[in-house]
């Protein structure tokens, strides 16, 4: 059974820094491309970063480039993200997943706010 587990979410204000942290299975996460996603309400799921397994390849989108930071714990199965000056458009709820994303491993995701 394929399960990631997300946390670290939380409130805070603009400017502000979070650290999510996501578990997986070692047989998924020594294998596939991870990566963090993220959904706001009413919109769709967009890629935020994503780490090989390595990490030697690291891609992140456009819109948190120099602000966050993947990185993955291969002997503890966790992939991180280091989220510095956070803006408010960064609320959402945040995933782990494969990349390409497979649906029946989608969980129930970390939720970010970021208000003043």
């Amino acid at each position: 059974q394929i399960q990631f587990v997300e946390s670290g979410g939380g409130l805070v204000q603009p400017g502000g820094s979070l650290r999510l942290s996501c578990a997986t299975s070692e047989s998924m996460f020594k294998l596939d491309t991870t990566g963090w996603y993220r959904q706001a309400p009413g919109n769709q799921r967009e890629l935020v970063a994503t780490s090989s397994t390595s990490g030697g390849t690291i891609y992140y989108a456009d819109f948190v480039k120099g602000r966050f930071t993947i990185a993955r714990d291969n002997a503890r199965n966790t992939l991180y993200l280091q989220m510095n000056s956070l803006k408010p458009e960064d609320t959402a709820v945040y995933y782990c997943n494969v990349q390409p994303p497979q649906y029946d491993y989608w969980g129930q995701g970390t939720q970010v706010s970021v208000s003043s």
